[in-house]
């Protein structure tokens, strides 16, 4: 398996990443996918040929390792690495897929009417539901699969003697597995590096959503303040709209204005006479 190909393309999402998702990349790459590429396939590589039994009954070798083992470690590996890396390609392809509407939108309107996307990499409406679900998804992966190898090898641990009793095996045979010290430190090494990784999946999801909530909060404060001061600014101008109206004020005296008769027509005909 050719991985250089998932590491070009994995090292394009290192710009659209925040630095919790660089530190998992370069951890996927230098201790999951490196010591993979290393170790790991030629650990297992003989693990078939030296599982030995202490029976000479045909096909009872065969039978007691396919039981013992009924899914490689190398092949689960491989496949959770291939699931774990996916959601972070489709990062980069929602971010070209923005580019690429932004720059035909350009071409459409023209330079002078406006943009589509203020940043087509900035995690925004659509891409960041995207990067928030390839969060969840690869932490989600990564925990289903290490719930499948404690299913199948309890502890991740593989025992030195495995006692075995399926046909054709005549009774209980015992079988030696190669080297168990050397699978059983590698396992645990990739069982450890998943957990960090989930972690820092989590770490990361919980960074974004808060940051999220935050503008949001931010946007709906700013908002408000907008709102008052326009409530203010229109009640400042009624009043000055009163003052401009002709009511009489009186400012610093104790006098109170003079009332005005209830019948002015009166008032004028007595001035009158």
């Amino acid at each position: 398996m050719n991985w250089g190909i998932f590491e070009g393309l994995l090292s394009g999402a290192n710009k659209y990443s925040t630095a919790f998702g660089r530190i998992w990349l370069s951890l996927v790459f230098i201790f999951r996918v490196l010591v993979y590429l290393v170790t790991a396939e030629r650990v297992w590589s003989d693990d078939h040929k030296d599982f030995d039994c202490d029976t000479r009954q045909p096909g009872c070798s065969n039978v007691c390792f396919d039981e013992f083992f009924p899914v490689s470690h190398v092949r689960l590996w491989a496949l959770q690495l291939i699931l774990v890396t996916c959601p972070s390609l489709l990062v980069v392809m929602h971010v070209a897929y923005r580019q690429a509407r932004e720059k035909k939108y350009q071409e459409a309107i023209g330079k002078d009417g406006g943009r589509l996307y203020l940043d087509p990499s900035k995690k925004r409406g659509g891409l960041w539901w995207t990067y928030v679900c390839s969060l969840v998804f690869k932490a989600g992966v990564d925990a289903t699969f290490l719930y499948v190898f404690h299913s199948i090898y309890p502890r991740y641990t593989l025992p030195r003697v495995v006692k075995c009793h399926a046909d054709p095996c005549p009774n209980v045979v015992d079988c030696f597995i190669s080297k168990p010290e050397e699978k059983n430190i590698f396992t645990l090494f990739m069982v450890i590096t998943a957990l960090i990784c989930i972690a820092l999946n989590l770490v990361e999801l919980a960074y974004l959503v808060s940051k999220r909530c935050r503008e949001c909060l931010a946007a709906r404060k700013a908002r408000s303040e907008s709102l008052d001061h326009h409530l203010d600014w229109v009640t400042a101008s009624s009043k000055h709209g009163d003052l401009l109206s002709g009511d009489l004020i009186f400012l610093g005296s104790d006098v109170p204005p003079p009332l005005l008769p209830d019948h002015p027509q009166d008032h004028v005909k007595k001035t009158m006479v």
